[in-house]
């Protein structure tokens, strides 16, 4: 019997998990069980290591990816960038705010950095609302200031920023991967990217393969889950598509589950996604 010939490095997806699935668990025993689970990498939430995750010095940061490493794993980035502390705003009209913003955007650069980390997912909904007051194209400017003077440090940390679109029900900027590239290009640095993410792919009107296919060029990170906010697999999203569009691009970062509903625990999550996404990806 002749054995199957290896896969293209190029055909070999890695996985990741993000480390807020283990709510409870310290990080040790978090990196363990998602190694032993068969993933590559974890992302991280900041706040899941300091309720002010402005007070993570870089020496904590090396010893997070030190566990992360003994473990097995990479370090993928951070996500959930600024849920805390929850004041922290992209597109904000008050100029000591957005200081504030910048400087922490940077802190959080040096944070994934130290931990080895290569790709944080700017999502945080609520932190980046248009209000109603402001101008519309006002706003969109300020965003990509701040975001450029963040990427300022990326470039140094070789870091890359992964705008996150997300659904109309969360918040009224960066709707879709075509809003969300317009506001890259504006950025206009190789540190700002697109991120995408399935639960948030499925508001827009085009198909998931569409947009993957469409926004290529600009793919830094992926996110796996469902709309109904549970695990890859577990709902009416049909992955074969996906993974035929990530392949058909040739990406080659990591593909990271995320979830929101944690029921019924994080072992359970852990192994039902990782079996999914190795079935789905055939490895």
């Amino acid at each position: 019997m002749t054995s199957a010939p290896a896969k293209k490095i190029s055909e070999v997806m890695k996985f990741a998990l993000c480390n807020e699935t283990y709510g409870g668990w310290d990080f040790d025993a978090t990196c363990e069980h998602i190694a032993n689970s068969g993933y590559d990498g974890v992302e991280i939430a900041p706040f899941t290591l300091n309720d002010d995750p402005r007070d993570i010095s870089e020496s904590d940061a090396s010893r997070i990816g030190t566990i992360a490493q003994s473990a097995g794993l990479e370090v993928v980035g951070l996500h959930w960038l600024l849920v805390k502390p929850a004041w922290l705003h992209l597109t904000t009209d008050d100029p000591l705010l957005q200081k504030d913003t910048i400087n922490f955007g940077k802190h959080l650069v040096r944070t994934c950095a130290a931990m080895n980390g290569k790709v944080m997912v700017w999502g945080s909904p609520k932190q980046r609302d248009i209000l109603p007051e402001w101008n519309r194209a006002d706003a969109i400017e300020r965003s990509a200031e701040t975001l450029s003077k963040i990427c300022e440090t990326a470039s140094e940390c070789d870091v890359t920023i992964a705008m996150e679109p997300l659904a109309r029900a969360e918040t009224n900027f960066l709707n879709t991967a075509e809003e969300t590239i317009e506001l890259i290009t504006k950025v206009d640095s190789p540190s700002c990217r697109l991120h995408l993410d399935v639960k948030a792919m499925s508001d827009e009107q085009k198909s998931i393969p569409e947009i993957i296919c469409e926004s290529s060029e600009y793919i830094a990170h992926f996110h796996a889950n469902d709309p109904n906010l549970r695990g890859p697999g577990t709902g009416e999203v049909q992955y074969g598509p996906i993974v035929e569009s990530l392949r058909s691009v040739n990406y080659q970062g990591y593909v990271s589950v995320e979830v929101f509903d944690y029921s019924p625990d994080p072992e359970t999550i852990a192994k039902e996604s990782i079996a999914f996404l190795k079935e789905v990806f055939g490895q």
